[in-house]
């Protein structure tokens, strides 16, 4: 008699670390001489185990080793991994229909994430929104929509700042390598100014706010000009970049500089949106209301969906037909998007971030104490993040970044490396993880740092 193995995933997976080979093990070496083989070289992997299945805070590959996720698709499973009220919403309208495109015959779904939208997105004015399929797409329909408005060209950007891989996101973003090298030229009108980054600012960090919000001023009105801007686009908790935490009062100033100058202030909220810093998007932190805010990764527990929410008047700026893309708004994950908004008010999963926090940080400041490597300890809710810089200084040291999570891979806990300088580990664990389980994977880290 055969045995037919259980390979569901969702919440039902028991929430262990399980390390049964070396990582990666021989299944996935073979999947991945396979994909080699097939797969374009310039999609690379951070850790190159196959998974099999995943639920709440744990991948297990195909080896049968299972993983902490301190991941979470970068920041996309908030919800856990096949989130219940997920799985059961998408798997409705699969039953229902997978596709008639949203602007060839529209169906109640993409309207519903867009309403959900208008009541959790920052300020109490009238909004719309429209929806696209990735974080990228999202941000460059901002651009669009913030240029269409104001009749203006220039858009104003950060320094550390991440946006996307499209030709016009790919300009937004600060990075080089491996994000914009070689990929040029790309599209004109852009202009960076300098972020408020308290752990390099030169001056020391009770002066950065004021100081990065007059350097940014100067330039957008000495050398670009407020009446040739469109937009300033800036994520309010950095992601890509390094968890660069703004100083507070710098994102208030700018939004404000915005406002007196008819330019249309952007919130890039598509890693730390939806419950992720401890409310529902990182704007809260600060009361600052953005003219447009971009979503994505955590809107739909892993689903493509992405979108532009703002004031009406604003969106609405876009002629008919100026907006929208065969798949954006998919009624499979419009429904997804509803599933995990769901979850995220029944579970309260921005207080959830908020424990997160408090179990984590404390932590992660003692590793701080007992390794000088340790440069910074900072973000918010479940958007943590070090810093490490060689010991005396502040100098980056990617070279132990990498060993440091190399060491966590292949002890079974999934950590992700981020930063300008690649000197930046970062933390993302799913909302719902359980406070063992996040212990245990905090153990490892320790272990981690200690072998480096």
């Amino acid at each position: 008699m055969s045995i037919t193995q259980d390979l569901s995933g969702g919440p039902a997976l028991t929430q262990e670390r399980r390390v049964v080979t070396e990582i990666p093990g021989p299944k996935s070496r073979e999947l991945m001489a396979r994909k080699q083989a097939a797969v374009a070289d310039g999609v690379g992997a951070v850790l190159p185990v196959f998974v099999e299945r995943a639920g709440g805070a744990v991948i297990e590959d195909v080896d049968g080793n299972r993983l902490i996720d301190f991941g979470s698709g970068i920041a996309v499973t908030s919800v856990g991994n096949s989130a219940e009220a997920v799985v059961r919403r998408a798997t409705e309208q699969l039953n229902r229909f997978t596709h008639t495109c949203a602007m060839v015959t529209p169906y109640e779904g993409y309207v519903a994430v867009c309403e959900e939208l208008a009541a959790v997105t920052p300020g109490d004015h009238a909004k719309k929104s429209a929806l696209f399929n990735s974080g990228a797409e999202a941000v460059e329909n901002a651009v669009k929509i913030a240029r269409t408005h104001t009749g203006r060209q220039a858009i104003v950007v950060f320094e550390h700042g991440y946006h996307g891989r499209t030709n016009l996101t790919m300009a937004l973003t600060s990075k080089n390598m491996p994000y914009k090298h070689g990929f040029g030229p790309f599209a004109p009108e852009i202009y960076r100014v300098p972020v408020a980054y308290p752990y390099r600012w030169l001056t020391g960090a009770e002066n950065c706010a004021e100081e990065a919000a007059a350097q940014v001023i100067d330039h957008v009105t000495k050398q670009i000009g407020a009446e040739n801007t469109a937009a300033i686009v800036i994520e309010p908790l950095l992601g890509e970049g390094g968890f660069i935490e703004p100083a507070r009062g710098f994102l208030p100033r700018i939004a404000e500089f915005a406002r007196e100058n008819g330019i249309v202030f952007v919130a890039d909220e598509i890693q730390s949106g939806f419950c992720r810093t401890g409310q529902w998007f990182a704007c809260d932190d600060e009361g600052v209301v953005p003219d447009l805010i971009t979503t994505a990764k955590g809107i739909a527990g892993g689903m493509p969906l992405a979108a532009v929410t703002g004031r009406a008047e604003i969106m609405d700026s876009a002629h008919a037909g100026g907006l929208g893309g065969t798949y954006g708004g998919n009624p499979v994950a419009c429904a997804a998007a509803l599933g995990a908004i769901e979850t995220m008010r029944e579970q309260d999963l921005a207080a959830r971030a908020r424990r997160i926090e408090e179990i984590m940080k404390p932590r992660l400041l003692r590793l701080a104490e007992e390794f000088p490597s340790i440069g910074e300890v900072r973000g918010r809710g479940a958007m943590l993040a070090v810093e490490l810089v060689r010991p005396g200084g502040k100098e980056p040291d990617p070279d132990l970044t990498a060993a440091v999570a190399r060491r966590c891979h292949q002890a079974g806990l999934l950590v992700l490396t981020c930063g300008t300088y690649g000197n930046v580990l970062r933390f993302l664990p799913p909302l719902v993880i359980g406070e063992e389980l996040l212990n245990e994977g905090l153990d490892v880290l320790r272990e981690a740092f200690a072998a480096s």
